[in-house]
């Protein structure tokens, strides 16, 4: 008689979620990105037996893409959804757990990943099939992007690699970041940007840099992320709760902080979550507002972080790397799925910041 899984240490059921947006918006054409980005997967051999490749199936890539990517030209979406297929089996590696993957592994690959991006004819990485994924997948972005799309990729996927890189610091030196620390930096490794930019290309929608690169798009892009960060340690939290010592996320960092349990750490990272949530529905609003005299590559591009946020919840309910994760089953479960709840308010009264110099400074945007 198999026994039933081990349960969460968070309780039972994930508490609601309050995002105001609109949901369960998907791609028309996301069957077939799916479809042809699997073929991709399985000709350059990503995945070494047919185990790894259930698990590396499992993270629903295409789902994650044409959710928060609802619009737009199929062959961006498609590549886009190509690199994060590659990109979760990246992350899978830095989340293993093993001994092999310190800091020092996840930093030298990293920069050289970063420079194959930069320049694929540099030839920093070894030879093989997530090598030669890698090169096709460049050689592709390089064709498509613009220079200046081309940066932002670059810079969301530094910003990828830098926030996996501390947290592996933080967790080869077995220390749980403080609070400020993780809202400023643990983000990062959630790669943000790496995704929007890809949002912006779909749509071929060419914000000037003076706009996308402005106090108030910065802090609502960072704010999205953060909801989206906070969203994906809830939703993940499972899947890597075998780790000595803990792994570095909201939820922990709050139960180490406050000597609690994860379970009761759960509602003080909603919290923190409804007020950033609060804040970026606030801002989005008001430059909505400002932009309401014509400018529809911005209003365009402020619906997209609306799509990231919302698109990334619905995603993360079926995906079966987090709903039946791999330390619990041998294989994922094709239909596993969360029960989730929208909450109508916040968990939270109020609109005034936290106290927490990492964030605070966001709430001075509302009212620019």
């Amino acid at each position: 008689m198999t026994e039933p899984p081990r349960p969460s240490l968070l309780g039972a059921g994930l508490p609601p979620f309050y995002c105001p947006l609109p949901r369960d918006l998907v791609h028309p054409e996301a069957k077939e990105v799916e479809s042809r980005a699997v073929r991709w997967l399985d000709a350059f051999g990503l995945y070494p037996d047919p185990v790894e490749r259930a698990w590396g199936l499992a993270t629903h890539s295409a789902d994650f893409s044409c959710r928060i990517i609802p619009d737009g030209d199929v062959e961006a979406v498609l590549l886009f959804t190509q690199w994060n297929y590659w990109a979760n089996a990246v992350d899978d590696w830095q989340d293993s757990g093993s001994d092999e993957v310190g800091t020092a592994a996840v930093v030298e690959h990293g920069v050289r990943l970063l420079r194959t991006i930069e320049d694929p004819g540099t030839s920093v990485l070894p030879d093989g099939p997530m090598t030669r994924a890698l090169l096709d997948l460049v050689d592709r972005t390089h064709a498509l992007l613009t220079p200046y799309e081309l940066r932002r990729f670059v810079e969301g996927t530094r910003d990828w690699l830098l926030g996996a890189a501390w947290r592996a610091a933080r967790a080869e030196e077995r220390s749980m970041p403080g609070l400020n620390d993780f809202v400023a930096m643990g983000p990062l490794a959630n790669g943000t940007r790496f995704s929007l930019t890809w949002s912006d290309v779909a749509r071929r929608d060419r914000l000037p840099a003076e706009v996308l690169c402005s106090p108030a798009l910065t802090v609502l892009t960072d704010a999205a992320g953060f909801v989206v960060s906070a969203d994906n340690d809830l939703f993940s939290y499972d899947k890597d709760d075998h780790l000595e010592p803990r792994e570095v996320n909201l939820v922990n960092v709050l139960a180490h902080q406050e000597g609690c349990s994860p379970a009761e750490a759960v509602p003080l990272a909603v919290a923190l979550r409804d007020r950033v949530m609060v804040l970026f529905t606030g801002l989005r609003a008001r430059l909505e507002e400002d932009s309401s005299g014509g400018d529809g590559e911005l209003r365009r591009h402020l619906a997209a972080l609306g799509h990231y946020v919302a698109g990334s919840i619905a995603w993360q309910t079926r995906a079966p790397r987090y709903a039946s994760p791999r330390n619990r089953y041998e294989l994922p479960l094709p239909d596993a799925e969360f029960t989730v709840r929208y909450a109508e308010r916040p968990s939270v009264a109020g609109t005034e910041p936290p106290d927490l110099p990492a964030l605070a400074s966001w709430w001075r945007q509302l009212h620019g």
